[in-house]
């Protein structure tokens, strides 16, 4: 028997005993993740069976009444309190404790434990595979000098056929004695975290949406099942730290920065990274160095400073493809607005996307994430929306005509911004976050654009509950999203803009299809990219899906079985309206359906033209006259090409033969 424990996401433990019969489940509460106590005694069978825990226990535990509510204001506690600077902070260190390990498989991961705590204390250890049966161990120790001392102590193998590089990337290899029999401690070992990168299937993650009590309920599970974790987070932060440690010999102080989905509390599971690399700490006042008589000898950057990054961003991806390991399908976009350097690194199986000066979205992340944090229902209801763009086809991973996740983002923002006659909002406005902004909040970019708002989320939570003259907002999830809809199916997006500024909608200041300005650079659009197709498109989804959604049931069928025994195919709430274009698309396509019609060919023969006159004299007879039907058959298609020309040529055309 396997002593172990179940971690839960609320700070609820609970003590287990697992066994090989999967029989001793115990319900909690939805989304944990379980931990291995003695890892010597476990097998290979035991970890294949135990790695469907995870799942078990979360279909098990959702729709149970007795287990804690993760949508309660308290499970929201820890993240309320800190701060963006706080929480990317704290990541950093994580990530400059950490190094990364790949194994031969989940059992060798007591081996590495007990290798590791030769070097310091191992303060976590996170497991996860890659497609191609490839299997990694996070561990993170309890100081960054114990990754010193096991890096200086690490070897490569065969050095004169590679680049010895040294990095937090390594490998365990097999001993080149035969290990010892293992002896039981005293003390439990550090808790092993095993498939932390499990991301559940289409058909797994529709059973734990059908076995919800509430549509609110299916929304907090499809946010739990499909946002990124705490390994996820780890993984892009760890990769971020490679590149600063290729760099810090030119730059001791330089820092590489991630922004964007991996840290504005928006990002979904395999998510990619964006990084901007700051080769140095920005002045705050050129007169505290006044006194200093020892100054660098550095060179001179050029006239124009675009062609100025794009040769440093050049440069940087040469060392990327041939210095750094794991790094690979580098490829150089430095004709773009802001130049990046996209690679894939094989080894934390993360997409990156690296710049240089793009401070403005590292900020835009802050806002992001601030927002997102002040209320606990605006996430789940962002990954809603945008899981229900992505289900109808309106969004793509690839760059295009179409609206972007982004977008889609401060599209639900703005929506929470709207008050009614006897609520309040959700969210608070731009101007207001900047009107509470104290002195340390104060932010500007060398670019020139203001990023200056209040930072403090418990604060804008404060005055969010006070200085409303109305009721607070306490609408559930399901009200909020039905509301989404409800109000972007009348919006005016031919002759009005998206600003989140006001949280009011303006005058458009150019002819774009669709204006949501941006809320830092508020002179540039976000979504200039969408085509006028694509938004008479989004805007006729929004038409349908209101419309859908007072048709489809909202609730579960009221049979005998529990909410966990219902069949699969009895499709409610979410799983209804995302299986609702599949099963019912000439339903969905009562206000608009554009037809595809074939364009008539541009160039015609002449002969067609005077067949016209000829046609029209014979269709006379056809009335007073006994014709054969292929005759009439063969008129029919010949007046079907005639057709397709414009009446007004025919009729001048026509008048032209009677002249002659």
């Amino acid at each position: 028997m396997l002593k172990g424990i179940v971690t839960i996401s609320n700070d609820l433990s609970i003590k287990i005993c697992v066994k090989l019969n999967m029989s001793l489940l115990v319900r909690a509460c939805f989304g944990i993740h379980i931990y291995y106590y003695n890892c010597n005694y476990v097998t290979a069978k035991l970890y294949k069976r135990t790695s469907y825990l995870l799942p078990a226990l979360r279909k098990s535990t959702v729709g149970n009444k007795n287990a804690p509510k993760s949508s309660s204001h308290e499970g929201q506690a820890a993240t309320q309190n800190m701060s963006f600077e706080n929480m990317v902070e704290s990541r950093r260190e994580e990530a400059c404790r950490s190094i990364l390990v790949q194994v031969h498989s989940e059992q060798s991961c007591f081996h590495l434990h007990k290798y590791c705590c030769q070097y310091g204390e191992v303060k976590g250890m996170h497991h996860y595979s890659l497609p191609g049966s490839s299997h990694f161990v996070l561990v993170e120790f309890t100081h960054k000098a114990n990754v010193d001392h096991i890096l200086k102590c690490s070897s490569h193998v065969n050095r004169k056929e590679v680049i010895p590089v040294r990095s937090p990337f390594l490998w365990f290899r097999a001993p080149n004695k035969p290990l010892q029999p293992n002896h039981t401690s005293s003390e439990p070992p550090t808790p092993v975290e095993i498939n932390g990168n499990n991301i559940p299937a289409p058909a797994e993650l529709r059973n734990w949406i059908q076995a919800a009590e509430s549509f609110s309920d299916q929304i907090l599970v499809l946010h739990r099942a499909t946002s990124l974790n705490d390994l996820g987070s780890r993984l892009r932060f760890l990769t971020a730290r490679q590149i600063e440690l290729a760099l810090s010999g030119l730059f001791p102080q330089i820092t590489v920065m991630p922004f964007g989905s991996s840290v504005n509390g928006f990002g979904k599971a395999a998510c990619d990274l964006d990084l901007v690399l700051l080769a140095d700490k920005e002045e705050t006042n050129d007169e505290d160095n006044s006194d200093c008589r020892i100054v660098f000898h550095a060179k001179t950057l050029l006239t124009n400073g675009r062609t100025q990054v794009q040769r440093h961003m050049e440069t940087l991806g040469d060392m990327v493809q041939m210095l750094l390991p794991g790094c690979s399908h580098v490829r150089r976009i430095l004709q773009a607005r802001v130049p990046i350097i996209k690679y894939h690194q094989d080894l934390t199986g993360v997409e990156c996307d690296l710049s240089m000066t793009n401070m403005s979205a590292l900020y835009m992340s802050e806002l992001l994430y601030i927002l997102g944090a002040s209320d606990w229902r605006v996430r789940p209801l962002v990954f809603a929306v945008r899981s229900w763009a992505r289900e109808i086809g309106l969004t793509n991973p690839t760059p295009g005509r179409w609206i972007t996740n982004f977008s889609l983002t401060l599209l639900v923002l703005f929506y929470l911004q709207q008050h009614s006659k006897h609520k309040g909002p959700v969210l608070p406005t731009l101007n207001t976050m900047i009107s509470l902004a104290g002195s340390g909040d104060h932010r500007i970019t060398s670019e020139g654009v203001n990023c200056t708002f209040i930072r403090d989320v418990s604060q804008l939570c404060h005055h969010m509950a006070s200085s409303s003259k109305k009721l607070p907002n306490t609408d559930n999830l399901e009200t909020l999203f039905i509301g989404f809809f409800e109000f972007y199916s009348s919006f005016d997006f031919t002759t009005h803009a998206i600003s989140l500024t006001n949280g009011t909608s303006v005058t458009k200041p150019d002819h774009s299809p669709m204006y949501i300005a941006n809320p830092l650079e508020r002179g540039l659009n976000v979504s200039k990219n969408v085509s006028h197709d694509e938004t008479e498109r989004l805007r006729i989804e929004f038409r349908n899906t209101a419309w859908m959604l007072e048709s489809v049931s909202l609730t579960p069928h009221e049979t005998s079985l529990t909410v966990s025994q219902k069949k699969a195919d009895e499709a409610w709430g979410l799983t209804a309206l995302f299986e609702a274009p599949q099963s019912a698309a000439k339903g969905r396509n009562i206000f608009y359906l554009p037809t595809q019609r074939v364009p008539p060919p541009r160039i015609m023969d002449v002969s067609n033209l005077f067949q016209q006159d000829t046609d029209e004299v014979g269709d006379s007879f056809v009335r007073d006259s006994a014709v054969p039907v292929n005759t009439l058959s063969s008129n029919k298609q010949q007046s079907e090409v005639q057709g397709r020309l414009k009446p007004s040529k025919v009729a001048k055309v026509s008048r032209r033969v009677h002249r002659r």
